[in-house]
């Protein structure tokens, strides 16, 4: 009777245990339906999204239709980016729900050659770059076409935005620019939705009036800036209202100096709030004035505005710098018959910068080239934080004014110990509350003047100073009318970072909802060790092959142990 009264009470736990169980899990399901949470154990928390772009994602009120280019038979490296690009849109979808769609494509399923080259045509219209990829199966070589990127579409293709999902950089091994462009999938992904999806437009301007650049040489920077800007050129003519509708305006490689109002409304327009990207040559120097002649002087250029940025917490120094990290350019080294014979020869006044910092404007930037670049120096100035975004190498060298630059640089191999000048700044982001170039300058008239609203002290600001107008300016082909990409060397057939470098600064200086800072995000490079791995091989494939079955094995044995002991009699 006692055993029936015990067994009765064993069934009674059990079924107590069962019903708590299932009543736990109802719970958590109802509370579920009403508190969405995800959880990250990731250290780096890849797979949490950024506030902004999960706030971006609410609000969406159509559906963004994607199509990615990264289906088929590809090597593991690209099989991890197609995964990872895969799980990206899979967290925009938990946030955005049904108005986030997509599909994986592959764009050599057709064997068609001439349907396949027609789908090719359309993608690169529709702006996705191919690469080229080349394979070694069994002793064959082949040369396959993919396209590592997707279109975004909104509103049944009405809106269309490209993405290359594959990164590309002049330094760095596969495995590094592989984790670069895993890096940048939320970026990618949340800016062409924000593109596709933005009602009104920031306005920016190109300041006009001292002989800046033209739309012909901005053309290129103009048209990428377009999809998220309305872009206008402006000049000032002493209107102190004239830029007051701009988020930011661009001041692109002046030739003249700037008169005194002028300089007055930029400095009350950043004293409200305005951001200013200054592009600016400190010295005199083309390659044009090489045109014939093998060398030329630079000499200081006169800008007027040494003391307004000085205020602000910067100086251009009149000085060129000579960098060993630097762009080629072609030179004629002799002739062939009647033809000239042309070589690549570094230019140690082209310098390239790499980034070295982890800021959203630059953290995985491609070089950025300069041509005849000053130095930066940063000022002290309270309550303005400087960041250097740009420098040159640790092997430069800088000239003070005057300079001659000379073409015989090229014949003799340079010595590396008249380079010591290390990370010269370049390009300098400062952020805060900047004084007024005209405090205590100006009759209280003008001071108190409601018209004008005159402030000596700005609002939190922020503006980008470079020393180089040239890192905006796109190159013009030998036809009339065409135009180079911004950052493209036809000499090199190389793409530098210039145009992704003005896009970010843009949006970093412009952005609101703090979507830019998603660019800092990092993940980490865990590769395993080659060697190690080709020593040990026999051995962890052993260990994976017998381990999980004696691990069953034992729990089997033990777990059949404890309910004998439980149940027995």
């Amino acid at each position: 009777m006692e055993k029936v009264i015990k067994k009765r009470s064993r069934r009674s736990q059990d079924l107590f245990q069962l019903f708590l169980s299932l009543g736990i899990v109802i719970f958590i399901n109802i509370i579920s339906t009403f508190v969405f949470t995800r959880f990250d154990l990731t250290s780096e928390k890849r797979y949490t999204l950024s506030p902004a772009t999960k706030d971006l994602l609410k609000k969406l009120d159509d559906v963004v239709y994607v199509r990615v280019y990264l289906d088929g038979d590809f090597p593991a490296a690209f099989k991890r980016l197609k995964n990872a690009s895969k799980e990206m849109l899979d967290e925009f979808r938990a946030y955005a729900g049904d108005n986030l769609q997509y599909e994986f494509i592959n764009p050599n399923a057709n064997n068609d050659p001439k349907e396949r080259d027609k789908l090719y045509k359309q993608l690169m219209e529709d702006g996705l770059q191919p690469t080229d990829l080349n394979t070694n199966e069994k002793g064959s070589k082949s040369v396959q076409r993919i396209f590592p990127a997707a279109l975004f579409t909104y509103k049944s293709n009405v809106r269309k935005f490209p993405v290359q999902i594959l990164q590309t950089r002049l330094i760095g091994s596969p495995e590094e620019l592989l984790n670069n462009s895993i890096e940048a999938l939320e970026y990618q992904f949340a800016k062409a939705i924000k593109q596709l999806t933005v009602i009104n437009k920031p306005k920016i301007a190109f300041i006009d009036g001292q002989g800046e650049l033209d739309t012909l040489t901005t053309y290129d920077i103009s048209r990428y800036l377009e999809d998220f800007y309305v872009v206008d050129r402006v000049t000032i003519d002493g209107q102190i209202h004239s830029l007051k509708d701009y988020k930011a305006i661009i001041i692109a490689k002046p030739d003249s100096a700037f008169n005194e109002k002028d300089k007055f409304v930029i400095d009350q327009y950043i004293m409200h709030g305005g951001k200013v990207l200054w592009l600016l040559d400190r010295m005199r120097a083309s390659m044009d004035s090489l045109n014939g002649k093998p060398q030329t002087v630079s000499i200081d250029m006169n800008l007027n505005l040494e003391d307004q940025l000085f205020h602000y917490g910067v100086k251009i120094n009149p000085t060129l710098i000579q960098d060993l990290s630097c762009a080629p350019i072609p030179v004629i080294t002799g002739r062939i018959g009647s033809r000239d014979k042309t070589e690549l020869e570094p230019w140690y006044y082209y310098p390239l910068s790499f980034p070295i910092i982890n800021h959203p404007i630059v953290n995985n930037l491609n070089g950025v080239k300069f041509e005849f670049a000053s130095t930066i120096d940063t000022v002290r100035v309270p309550d303005v934080r400087k960041t250097v975004l740009l420098s040159s190498s640790e092997f430069a060298k800088v000239l003070y004014t005057p300079v001659l630059i000379s073409l015989n640089i090229m014949r003799d191999k340079p010595d590396p110990k008249l380079y010591t000048d290390r990370f010269k700044p370049l390009a300098v982001l400062l952020e805060g509350e900047f004084t007024s170039n005209y405090k205590n300058r100006i009759p209280k008239t003008i001071a108190q003047d409601s018209a004008i609203d005159y402030k000596a002290r700005s609002v939190p600001n922020k503006m980008i100073v470079v020393s180089d107008g040239d890192i905006i300016r796109n190159h013009l082909g030998k036809q009339r009318g065409s135009i180079i990409p911004l950052g493209y060397d036809i000499s090199t057939k190389q793409t530098y970072g210039n145009r992704d470098f003005i896009l970010n600064s843009i949006d970093y200086l412009c952005d609101d909802s703090g979507l830019i800072t998603v660019r800092s995000k990092e993940l980490k490079l865990r590769l395993l060790d080659t060697n190690k791995v080709d020593d040990e091989r026999t051995k962890w494939q052993l260990i994976n092959l017998i381990a999980p079955a004696l691990f069953i094995i034992l729990f089997g044995v033990i777990r059949n142990y404890l309910r004998k002991r439980k149940y027995a009699v």
